[in-house]
């Protein structure tokens, strides 16, 4: 059965609780959340994780590699019921107050495996950001880290998906959708994330709807799970034509 999971920005409590009412009225199928850890705002991803555990039990916070201090505590390893987390390697911040550290992915996966055993720790794969060969490189070490699985950067191209998906065969893999509705937001995904659409890509809400109705029976086949990432958009309107993606 393909496990769905609805990434969730936790720009304030308020806003964040409202999400997530909205996502359990509009969207039952989803049975997962998981939340990025964003320093723009002022609530850290394990923290909002507590917030969302009675609503949705199963939830996955981001952590950024390289905010953890040598010998610090690892985020969310004591918080009861959590139980796993994704472990990303973390952009510069923008603020150079905040104090950063030349950790890997790989180093602290380690650390959760060894001074958090009980968390199954997931890591990242991006199939846009560099070479195919390089980020297969990589995730051969998160796995000889300890990593559980991998969330994907979302793909919006269905060959792309068909080739990450003989790349990723046999792992345990959570499929990125978001939807892009704007020339803004697919200007956002190519000069930041260096995605390049498919020629016939349409910046629409009813297409991206569509994209993801049939990527999400794509993944349903292959035995895997998948993750929505309604940025930007109204969570009905996307949402609910996905509850039965046919």
């Amino acid at each position: 059965m393909m496990d769905i999971s609805v990434e969730l920005i936790p720009r304030d409590r308020e806003t964040l609780l409202r999400d997530v009412a909205e996502v359990r009225a509009c969207f039952p199928p989803a049975d997962m959340i998981n939340i990025p850890d964003l320093l723009r705002f002022p609530l850290r991803s394990w923290d909002a994780a507590e917030l969302v555990r009675p609503h949705f039990p199963k939830v996955i916070p981001h952590i950024r590699a390289i905010d953890i201090a040598p010998g610090a505590p690892l985020p969310g390893a004591d918080q009861p019921g959590l139980g796993a987390v994704l472990v990303v390697q973390g952009d510069p911040p923008s603020d150079l107050r905040h104090l950063t550290y030349p950790n890997t992915t790989e180093s602290i996966i380690r650390r959760y495996r060894a001074e958090a055993p009980h968390l199954s720790v997931y890591a990242a794969f991006d199939p846009y950001r560099r070479a195919p060969y390089a980020e297969m490189e990589a995730v051969a070490r998160k796995k000889d880290a300890g990593a559980a699985g991998f969330f994907t950067q979302p793909i919006f191209d269905m060959r792309m998906l068909e080739l990450c998906m003989n790349w990723l065969h046999g792992e345990n893999v959570f499929w990125g959708i978001s939807p892009v509705v704007g020339p803004r937001s697919r200007s956002y995904w190519e000069t930041t994330n260096h995605v390049i659409f498919p020629h016939d890509f349409e910046p629409t809400l009813d297409a991206n709807i569509s994209f993801a109705r049939q990527m999400m029976r794509a993944v349903r086949a292959q035995g895997g799970n998948v993750y929505l990432m309604p940025l930007r958009v109204n969570l009905e309107r996307y949402l609910t034509p996905l509850c039965d993606p046919g």
